[in-house]
């Protein structure tokens, strides 16, 4: 089976380069049918892989096997965590490819292949970072993803808030590659290695880490944690989700920022974590800090948000926050949870997205304080924005809660705290805003958008503004949530993604009384502050206290490019005692 890894990559690839040399020959529908048949057939063959991935598989592509020890062949690994990744981001291409079936406008002199063209370059991309075994390759694969998600954030090219932040998105990501091509220079001199596991091992026979090692280490995370998204490297996210087409959201936010997550987790354990790497203690308190400071920034900006699309977008920072947490946690326990964590937030986050999309192309807008009441006859989409709320609070045995649990019930103390809160923080704006939009409860708000971005005048990505809305765009978001409860519900899914995570080193995940209660706790919370909000809107109005947090959220690159080099500099800073008394 190992020989089939390659077919992951050039699958997807294979698919857009048909549709660049014949798009203009084909019409849209058959365009969209090659790219879903290239897509679905990829997310076939991830399932098929990763149902034999135990023992883990190794290829050495092109036969450019180890010669005495040494190559600089590409290798990929098929393992759990690499396989599961590469599932992850093949279905939920095939979940974006079928939402925007037949509905999605092309902007002028464009051909009709070359969206889905873009959206499996963007699946090649995934499925190559997911299994690389060698760190230059995934940094190819990196970039490759990252160039692709550019041109999709971009891709209405007409309008210059789509362009704007495409820029954005496209310099801070470009930083942050660099450094992690510098970090891995670095690597290479000492080691003269690329493959992630002979890295490892040549810091180990190198003795104790030292500054280069430091410096290696800080430099790949910088650009692994650009990607994921993690404060102060967040600020591309807010700004791209706000002008990305609707698909382009499900998968930035359902899998491309959790890839730079399991980039940080796969990294560390397969590089840094052995006697020449960085102490553990060191990696614990980096992770856990801005693991921290990642989901209390995002928890408070997602509930000062009126444009709903930065609202989620802010919900996926806060989120991110919590993986961070239970990676650094550096316990197997914890590993298994935040997959589990992973897999349900994926499927609920992309169906919020597609739901929110619904009111983009029905409505025009995006804007919680514009659609008050107005929604109320998309009934069907009201009840999945309600279900998928209370995934994000953890409402057993929705998909995000199992995983929640098991990292709560292994961190305990203020920890557990946090993750009901900021849980609770982000269910309870997204169950605000369809108590408002779906409803119309509570009084018509203040218009006080003078110090935020709203969600009026937003152009809908189908020709017109629909009067129907497409069974597509309904069926995709319901069987994501339907996926996400299966993560929580269906017997034994947990303890096959602990065994392929953490090889069995940890008991199986189910849920517990404690879990239970805790995903109570964090929902009946989030029912409450949503409550709150609706009854009492000024309270949310008050929110001079959190101006200076807001501001920060500039639109300026070189803002955000200043803050790019205090997350590095922090995270040296986290990092450093260790080595010193090393």
């Amino acid at each position: 089976m190992h020989h089939v890894l390659p077919v992951l990559v050039t699958a997807p690839l294979l698919g857009a380069t048909l549709l660049v040399a014949g798009g203009r020959h084909l019409s849209r529908v058959a365009a969209e049918t090659v790219g879903c048949v290239f897509a679905g057939g990829t997310a076939g063959l991830a399932i098929l892989l990763l149902l034999n991935s135990s023992p883990p598989m190794t290829e050495w592509v092109g036969g450019w096997t180890p010669e005495g020890g040494e190559s600089v062949g590409i290798v990929l690994v098929g393992d759990g965590p690499g396989l599961g990744m590469a599932t992850l981001a093949s279905l939920l291409t095939v979940a974006a490819l079928a939402y925007s079936w037949h509905y999605f406008d092309e902007p002028p002199r464009r051909h009709a292949g070359s969206f889905p063209a873009l959206m499996l370059l963007f699946q090649g991309g995934m499925c190559g970072f997911s299994i690389a075994g060698d760190l230059f390759d995934a940094f190819v694969f990196f970039e490759l993803m990252s160039v692709v998600a550019y041109a999709l954030t971009g891709h209405r090219v007409e309008e210059a808030k789509a362009v704007q932040g495409a820029l954005s998105f496209g310099v801070l990501n470009s930083l942050g590659a660099y450094a992690m091509l510098m970090g891995i220079g670095l690597l290479y001199a000492r080691t003269g290695e690329l493959a992630m596991v002979r890295i490892g091992q040549g810091l180990d026979r190198h003795g104790g880490p030292d500054a280069l090692t430091l410096a290696a280490f800080v430099l790949v995370l910088t650009g692994l944690l650009v990607k994921a998204a993690a404060v102060p490297f967040h600020f591309w996210l807010p700004d791209a989700h706000a002008v990305a087409p609707t698909p382009v959201c499900m998968l930035l936010s359902g899998v491309m920022v959790e890839l730079g997550a399991y980039g940080v987790w796969r990294v560390y354990r397969t590089v840094f974590s052995g006697p020449g790497g960085i102490p553990a203690s060191d990696l614990e308190r980096g992770l856990v800090v801005l693991g921290v400071l990642t989901a209390v920034v995002g928890a408070v900006m997602c509930w000062h948000q009126r444009h709903i699309k930065r609202l989620l977008a802010y919900s996926t920072v806060a989120h991110t926050g919590l993986f961070l947490i239970g990676i650094g946690s550096l316990s197997p326990e914890a590993d298994d949870g935040v997959a589990l964590y992973i897999l349900g937030h994926a499927s609920v986050k992309a169906a919020l997205f597609a739901c929110t999309g619904v009111l983009l192309d029905r409505y025009g807008s995006v804007d919680e304080h514009t659609l008050h009441g107005r929604a109320h006859k998309l009934r069907g989409v009201a009840v999945l924005y309600v279900v998928g709320a209370l995934s994000l609070a953890g409402l057993p045995p929705l998909g995000i809660g199992l995983g929640k649990a098991v990292i709560e019930e292994t961190l305990s103390g203020p920890m557990t705290a946090l993750f009901v809160a900021v849980s609770a923080v982000t269910a309870g704006a997204v169950l605000r805003v369809a108590a408002r939009v779906f409803f119309g409860l509570g009084p018509q708000a203040d218009d006080d958008s003078s110090d935020e971005t709203t969600g009026t005048g937003e152009e809908p990505e189908t020709r017109h503004r629909l009067n129907r809305v497409p069974d597509t765009m309904t069926a995709v978001p319901a069987v994501l949530l339907v996926a996400s409860l299966a993560v929580g519900a269906v017997p034994g899914f947990a303890a096959e993604v602990g065994h392929a995570v953490s090889g069995g080193a940890a008991p199986s995940p189910h849920w517990t009384p404690a879990g239970t209660l805790l995903g109570l706790t964090s929902t009946l919370l989030a029912l409450g502050l949503a409550t709150l909000a609706v009854t009492r809107p000024k309270l949310r109005g008050a929110r001079s206290w959190t101006a200076p947090l807001r501001r920060l959220q500039s639109g300026h690159i070189g803002d955000y490019v200043a803050w790019l080099l205090v997350g590095t500099t922090l995270l040296a800073s986290l990092t450093l005692p260790g080595i010193l008394n090393g």
